[in-house]
């Protein structure tokens, strides 16, 4: 009997796609799959990763006319068990037609309601604002006559600024005065919507959350510390971790936990989907929620590495594994493993204290 698992992943020329992949192909032991690939760009470099991927597709964007007639077709086509969708626009495409009917395959898709309070970080952090749970913050209208007093009355310098939307550290710079705000604001033309948080010292983290059918399932927590092409950015912030830490942190896991609660609650969706959590530690090692991301970001395959693979775990809810646990844990990793990433290489797991 075949038990072979036909896995459908979008985006593949981002890393996180990628990532998940790894994964469950390399560092999985489920079952074997065959993994589907798609991407809106023809030199989108996995669609060209046959040792990832089996067969490989272009796709119209999730907001083009003719978008679900192509899934679809690839879908029945392909024989697809499990779809994985990764990034946030197709999730965001993804939600809205589960609320109005059946998704073509299994997937682990978020509920609208969720998805659209959390893509933006503006309409997240005024959300969670009366929780103490977010740093202090102010939406920035580029347009405003008066940001200088607008920007002022609401936050002391130094203060952090990015991108209300999108990832990868879009937009992000720390602003000491005035000037800095003028001229960061010209140079990201392109960037509409900012947000203004006051300035977070403390260890940048993420607490991953599985969720299924209204029930936390499993968890994991690691720290960023440094980021790929850290020159590039300004900030420093690339948003792609190069040396990061497993760790087992309960404020970040209580942090990240109360704030998914609060926004279930306060939209009425049903616990469900796959977040990524981002803390920033304030002054006295207190974390705040920044960001919450509706799917998993490229560093996934390191919890897989560290003996969390979070990946294969949402296969197997999807695939009504049996023998799954689905009693909640999280995962716990010995005190001072980290991970290291680059550019075009495999990431390397290691005790911190082996590094010369």
């Amino acid at each position: 009997m075949n038990n072979k698992l036909n896995i459908l992943i979008t985006g593949v020329g981002g890393p996180t796609p990628r990532s998940f992949a790894r994964a469950i192909k390399i560092f999985g032991s489920y079952k074997p799959y065959k993994i589907i690939a798609t991407d809106i760009h023809k030199y989108a470099i996995g669609l060209y990763q046959s040792e990832l991927f089996d067969k490989s597709y272009i796709t119209p964007k999730s907001t083009e006319p003719g978008y679900w007639q192509v899934m679809e077709d690839i879908i029945a086509k392909e024989n697809i068990d499990i779809a994985i969708i990764l990034p946030e626009q197709e999730v965001l495409a993804w939600s809205e037609r589960q609320s109005i009917g059946n998704l073509p395959c299994k997937a682990l898709i978020p509920p609208k309601a969720a998805v659209n309070k959390m893509l933006d970080k503006g309409i997240l952090t005024q959300a969670l604002a009366s929780t103490g749970l977010v740093p202090d913050s102010v939406t920035i209208d580029i347009h405003d006559e008066d940001l200088k007093r607008s920007t002022e009355t609401s936050l002391k310098y130094p203060y952090w600024i990015r991108s209300a939307t999108g990832s990868s550290g879009l937009g992000s710079y720390k602003i000491e005065c005035y000037d800095d705000l003028q001229r960061w604001v010209a140079i990201n033309k392109g960037i509409n919507n900012f947000i203004a948080s006051e300035y977070l010292p403390g260890r940048n983290l993420a607490c991953k959350m599985l969720y299924y059918k209204g029930k936390l399932i499993r968890s994991a927590s690691a720290e960023r510390v440094n980021y790929i092409m850290a020159k590039v950015s300004p900030s420093g912030i690339t948003g792609n971790t190069s040396f990061g830490r497993l760790i087992n942190d309960d404020h970040a896991y209580e942090a990240a936990r109360k704030a998914l609660d609060f926004m279930f609650d306060l939209t009425g969706a049903e616990k469900h989907g796959f977040y990524t959590v981002d803390l920033k530690e304030d002054k006295n090692g207190i974390p705040k929620v920044t960001e919450i991301n509706v799917r998993h970001v490229a560093f996934t395959q390191c919890f897989a590495l560290g003996g969390a693979n979070l990946c294969e775990d949402t296969i197997r809810l999807l695939d009504n594994d049996k023998s799954f646990d689905t009693n909640f844990k999280r995962y716990e990793f010995e005190e001072g493993l980290i991970f290291l990433r680059d550019v075009d290489e495999h990431p390397i797991i290691m005790n911190e204290s082996e590094l010369i």
